[in-house]
């Protein structure tokens, strides 16, 4: 019987939703082309590929970007990280409407693989999806046909996450008394449909 190989258990694992980075190594523009380059290899509706990218490494563009953002929605009294913990380095990731006028599936899909590519090159990142999109625009000087998705948040992270089983039905993540990210998982049980009987 075939099974799901130890070494993507384990990757789909670590890579956790990070947002706390150490200020070196930075993920230079090398690293971020390769990950835009596996981003190319994943499914698109229609084979149309209408996302594009901003590849952020500059000082003064990290700290414009991390300025738009929002970071985590359970934890309502930490404004982000701190300027010793900020990400390294930022792709804006964009949808061409010339292209296509929706590419939501396309662009979860290509934000998974990129964070599992970081991962897998010893980084890692946190998906932001609040983000001031017009402020974003302006600053890049990007086309009215280039709609800001998302950031994907990149650097060497500085943080400890742990996955524990879901209690009192609450899914909301939390930071303990020891500073570890607490994330709550459904068990897979709970993940899978069950039919009636009379089915």
């Amino acid at each position: 019987m075939a099974e799901i190989p130890n070494d993507l258990i384990e990757l789909l694992r670590v890579n956790r939703s990070y947002r706390r980075f150490y200020q070196k190594p930075v993920p230079n523009e090398k690293l971020l082309h390769e990950l835009v380059a596996l981003a190319r290899f994943t499914a698109s509706s229609k084979n149309i590929q209408p996302l594009k990218y901003v590849l952020v490494t500059k000082p003064n563009e990290l700290n414009f970007v991390f300025d738009q953002l929002k970071w985590a929605w359970y934890l309502k009294d930490w404004d982000g990280p701190s300027p010793d913990d900020r990400p390294t380095a930022y792709l804006v990731m964009l949808l061409d409407k010339k292209l296509n006028e929706r590419a939501d599936f396309d662009a979860g899909i290509a934000a998974q693989t990129i964070l599992l590519g970081a991962t897998a090159a010893g980084f890692g990142g946190c998906i932001v999806r609040t983000v001031n999109r017009y402020a974003i625009s302006r600053y890049f000087d990007l086309e009215d046909d280039l709609e800001v998705m998302m950031v994907l948040a990149l650097g060497k992270p500085k943080q400890t996450v742990e996955i524990k089983a879901v209690e009192n039905a609450s899914v909301a993540y939390y930071t303990d008394e020891n500073e570890v990210h607490i994330v709550p998982k459904r068990a897979v049980d709970d993940l899978i449909w069950k039919r009636s009987k009379k089915q």
